[in-house]
């Protein structure tokens, strides 16, 4: 245990998003998600909710604050307008938590895919709720 770190963090985890550099990228997965599939490297948050991942994430993760989308979703497929309820959750989350704000982006399913097969990491949660992926891009910790 640490103090002031998220007890969802694995040491893992925490060494990927240690190691991961400005610009590089980590997929947040539900339980449905080809993480397998899609990995070139994934770690497994059992019993942890997906929006859970994403809060514990930011509190140590910057955003990348030099591009326009550092927060993706994947799309409702037939619907690419809809914001599922989780979305809206991982909106909020990023809202309170984020070092700075960012407006989630929505990607075509197989564009997200492409897009997660990418990252440097896919973080597979036991979210059951559809539709709960996002793609968050690192952003520069400066120095202190």
């Amino acid at each position: 245990m640490l103090i002031g770190i998220p007890s969802v963090l694995t040491p893992d985890l925490l060494r990927h998003l240690k190691a991961m550099g400005h610009g590089d990228e980590l997929v947040i997965a539900d339980a449905n998600f080809p993480g397998e599939a899609n990995a070139a490297r994934i770690e497994r948050l059992a019993g942890v909710s997906a929006t859970e991942a994403l809060r514990a994430i930011l509190t140590v993760m910057p955003l990348d604050s030099y591009v326009d989308h550092p927060a993706r979703t994947m799309q409702v497929v037939g619907d690419p307008d809809a914001v599922p309820e989780i979305v809206a959750e991982f909106q909020k989350i990023i809202d309170e938590t984020a070092d700075h704000p960012a407006k989630v982006t929505g990607v075509e399913r197989h564009e997200f895919y492409v897009q997660a097969r990418k990252t440097y990491c896919i973080v597979q949660t036991s979210e059951t709720r559809l539709y709960g992926n996002i793609i968050l891009q690192k952003g520069v910790v400066p120095p202190a």
